[in-house]
């Protein structure tokens, strides 16, 4: 049966760049298989599937070309944007496998407000990790689980961040840290960021909303209860993109600007 697919860009910087996504609002009879052939076949970051039933919060599944991810930010704001502004309408909430979220506009753009209380942890290996794959030497390092475990990197300058050159995805794999993301403080309010999910089926993220999440986690956790910062992802691939980054006590919020590009009919 054939079924549309918005093509989106989420977290654009104007009307340029941002992360491609492809957003299924009714995956009725759609199976785990056919989800993940679907994301192969748009060849994108990630694809999202909405599934609702009266009466019950409407479910998504998120699929990299490579598997289903528990918790996905550009995903779950690019669905936001499109139940809020291209309709229906509704709902204010949605179950992801990993946990509830809520959607909301700001102006034209959307966000997403999710938990705060990922478990982190020192990862004092990454420097060795780091060398291994070409990534800068960190300033500080944190496992930090999405729950998929995500290892933060911090360089120590923008420029270190955008200068370095990545290895191979099978050196990634070869050691076991498939999923990480390199950051450094441009100010106190904004952040210069990469990120690299070979494993997934991702080499780099044009703009990674679950890591800024990780990121508001791990500065949380040293004591940084409130916080705003500016991401800036996406330019060493030519995807600029902004994500808008805030958090308290134990709730973080992940927003940006979003555009349609196209409907694709999918034959299924």
């Amino acid at each position: 049966m054939p079924r549309h697919c918005y093509v989106l860009r989420v977290f654009t910087r104007g009307d340029e760049g941002g992360n491609h996504l492809g957003v299924v609002t009714d995956a009725t009879g759609l199976t785990t298989q056919s989800m993940q052939a679907i994301a192969v076949e748009l060849g994108f970051s990630e694809t999202i599937f909405l599934e609702w039933e009266a009466g019950e919060i409407p479910r998504v599944r998120i699929f990299t070309p490579g598997a289903e991810l528990p918790f996905a930010g550009h995903p779950l704001v690019g669905m936001a944007w499109t139940l809020k502004q291209l309709g229906p309408g509704g709902p204010d909430t949605l179950r992801c496998p990993a946990f509830e979220v809520t959607i909301r506009l700001i102006g034209d753009d959307a966000a997403v407000d999710v938990p705060l209380d990922q478990p982190v942890r020192p990862a004092p290996q990454a420097g060795s990790l780091t060398r291994a794959v070409g990534l800068p030497e960190p300033v500080s390092a944190r496992w930090v689980n999405m729950p998929v475990p995500y290892l933060l990197i911090e360089a120590e300058s923008p420029a270190a961040v955008s200068a370095a050159i990545p290895a191979s995805e099978g050196t990634f794999q070869e050691i076991g840290a498939d999923m990480v993301y390199v950051y450094a403080f441009e100010s106190s309010e904004a952040v210069r960021a990469r990120f690299f999910a070979p494993g997934h089926g991702v080499f780099e993220d044009p703009a990674t909303g679950s890591a800024a999440v990780a990121l508001a986690a791990a500065l949380r956790s040293e004591g940084q209860t409130s916080g705003r910062l500016a991401i800036s992802q996406g330019s060493e691939i030519g995807h600029a993109s902004a994500i808008n980054l805030e958090w308290q006590d134990e709730r973080a919020s992940i927003g940006g600007a979003v555009r349609k590009d196209e409907v694709r009919w999918l034959e299924i």
